[in-house]
C-alpha cells in the first residue's frame, strides 16, 4: 500500500504569486505547488498545511502579515468555515477581474484562442447588489445534540458536515434571517434527525421551503410545519422520496419570475433549476438576445432550453424559436409557460424534447432550417451536439456557459474545426463571492 503523505505541522510564511482556479492563493515553497485557501496574490501569509500530495499541496491562511489593497473584511460570521462562500475577503470588483481573467486564461491555455472582443462584465446594478441574492439553494440539516440539536446550514469547507449557520448573507434575507427559527422548527419535530435537507425556492412575491423527509412525519409534526409557513409567510412542500414525490403541505400558489424584467412570466416548481441571481440572469438574457442581433423572422435554435428561460424573450421579439431540452417534465411546463403567455403558434415556438448529448444528424428537429443558435449548456458543455450544429452553418451562435473549461473546450472546435471566429467573450457575476464563473461567448460565420 502507499504510504499517505503526513503534511507538515506548525505554521509557514508563503508569498503569495496568484490565485489557483478556486480562488486560492497560489505560491511556491521550495519549487514546490503550494495552494492557500484565504490568501490573497501579493500577501504575505502565514499559513498551516491541511494536505501534502506529490505535485501539490494545500494549506489554511491563518494570519495576513501584509496584506493586499485588494483585501475585504468579510461580511459573514462563518466565513472560512462555511463551504457556500470562498472569495468574501476579496473586493466586488476584484472577483470580477479574477472572473475574466479566469475566462481569458481558459479560452487561451484550453482553446487555444483569444475573443476579439472582451465584453464588460454583467454585474449587480446599485439596487440589487451582490448580498442577498440566491433565490435558490439546498440547505442541509442534521441533528448534533452536542451543538445543541438540529443545525441547517451549507456544507463546511472540504468536510461533510453542516455549518451550524445563524444567518446567510448571500441567501434571500426572506429565509437567510430565519434560519435560527429553522432550526428550532427541525428540532421540534418528532423526527429532528430524518429531516437530511431543506429546498429553498424563491419567486418576488413568495419564498417555498421543501423538506426532505426519510421517515414519515406525524400529525402534530404537520401541524407544527404549517403553523411555521403560516407564521413566516412560506409555502412549505414534503419530499418523501425523489423529485416526483414533492408535495405541497397546504395549498401553495405557484411560483413565477420574468426571464427578462419585462411582463414574460415563467412558472417553476419548487426543485426545478432557474438561475439563482435573478437580476443577473435577466441582464444575460438581453444580453444574449443583442448579441444574436435578431430581426423578425429570424429562425433561432436553443439548446438546452429548460423552462423556457430565452425561449420566450426570443419569441417575443421575433423570432422563429425552435427549443429543445433533455427533461421531459421541464419541456412540458416549458410548452405551459408559452401557452399562459399567449405563444399558441407552434410555427413561432415549439418545443422538443431530446437527448442533446445522444442526438444524431437525422434528429427532426435539426432538419428545419436555423439561422441562429442560442444553448446554455450544463458543466459538461456541448461537445456531442456542436458538429451537428455548426454542419448546418448557422451565422451566429452564442454560447452561455457555467463552466470556463468546457466553453474553451468548445470554443476552439467551433473555431479551428468549423470556420467560426470567436467574436465577444466575457464573463457575468452569477454567483457573487464564489470562484463559479459564469461566462458568455459570440461566435461568428461570415455569410
Amino acid at each position: 500500500m502507499r504510504k499517505r503523505r503526513l503534511p507538515p505541522q506548525g505554521e509557514f510564511t508563503a508569498e503569495i504569486l496568484d490565485f489557483d482556479q478556486e480562488g486560492r492563493g497560489f505560491a511556491r515553497i521550495d519549487g514546490k505547488a503550494t495552494f492557500i485557501a484565504d490568501a490573497l496574490p501579493g500577501e504575505r501569509v502565514r499559513f498551516r498545511y491541511l494536505h501534502a500530495g506529490k505535485d501539490a499541496d494545500e494549506g489554511q491562511c491563518v494570519a495576513v502579515e501584509q496584506a493586499s489593497a485588494d483585501r475585504v473584511e468579510p461580511r459573514c460570521a462563518h466565513f472560512g468555515i462555511c463551504g457556500g462562500c470562498s472569495m468574501q475577503h476579496l473586493h466586488p470588483a476584484s472577483q470580477i477581474a479574477f472572473k475574466q481573467k479566469q475566462l481569458l486564461d481558459q479560452l487561451e491555455r484550453i482553446g487555444r484562442l483569444r475573443p476579439e472582443t472582451i465584453a464588460p462584465p454583467v454585474i449587480a446594478d446599485v439596487e440589487h447588489g451582490v448580498w442577498g441574492y440566491r433565490r435558490r439553494a439546498r440547505l442541509g440539516a442534521k441533528r448534533v445534540p452536542k451543538k445543541g440539536g438540529a443545525i441547517v446550514g451549507f456544507r463546511e469547507r472540504n468536510t461533510h458536515f453542516v455549518t451550524p449557520l445563524q444567518r446567510c448573507e448571500v441567501l434571500d434575507p426572506r429565509i437567510g434571517e430565519k434560519l435560527p427559527a429553522l432550526r428550532a422548527l427541525i428540532d421540534g419535530l418528532s423526527i429532528p434527525d430524518r429531516v437530511p435537507q431543506v429546498e429553498v425556492a424563491c419567486a418576488a412575491d413568495r419564498v417555498a421551503l421543501v423538506f426532505r423527509l426519510l421517515d414519515p412525519a406525524s400529525e402534530d409534526d404537520l401541524a407544527r410545519l404549517a403553523a411555521f409557513g403560516a407564521e413566516a409567510s412560506f409555502d412549505i412542500y414534503l419530499q418523501t422520496g425523489g423529485p416526483a414525490t414533492i408535495r405541497p403541505l397546504t395549498p401553495a400558489a405557484p411560483l413565477e419570475y420574468s426571464p427578462d424584467g419585462s411582463g414574460l412570466r415563467l412558472r417553476f416548481e419548487p426543485a426545478d433549476f432557474i438561475q439563482v441571481n435573478g437580476s443577473i440572469s435577466q441582464q444575460t438574457v438581453r444580453q444574449a438576445l443583442d448579441w444574436l442581433e435578431l430581426s423578425a423572422g429570424d429562425r433561432v435554435l436553443e439548446l438546452f432550453c429548460g423552462l423556457g428561460n430565452f425561449s420566450l424573450p426570443l419569441a417575443a421579439r421575433g423570432a422563429r424559436v425552435m427549443a429543445v431540452e433533455g427533461e421531459i417534465g421541464l419541456v412540458q411546463r416549458a410548452r405551459e409557460n408559452a401557452r399562459r403567455n399567449g405563444f399558441d403558434d407552434p410555427a413561432a415556438l415549439s418545443f422538443e424534447k431530446a437527448d442533446l448529448f445522444k442526438e444524431g444528424a437525422d434528429a427532426s428537429w435539426l432538419q428545419a432550417p436555423f439561422d441562429k443558435v442560442l444553448l446554455d449548456p450544463p458543466r459538461a458543455g456541448a461537445r456531442e451536439i456542436l458538429p451537428l450544429v455548426a454542419a448546418r452553418a448557422p451565422f451566429r451562435i452564442v454560447y452561455v456557459s457555467c463552466h470556463p473549461g468546457t466553453l474553451a473546450r468548445d470554443a476552439g472546435m467551433l473555431v479551428h474545426e468549423h470556420g467560426y471566429r470567436l467574436a465577444r467573450a466575457g464573463v457575468m457575476d452569477m454567483f457573487p463571492h464564489t470562484s463559479h464563473v459564469e461566462s458568455m461567448a459570440l461566435f461568428v460565420r461570415e455569410a
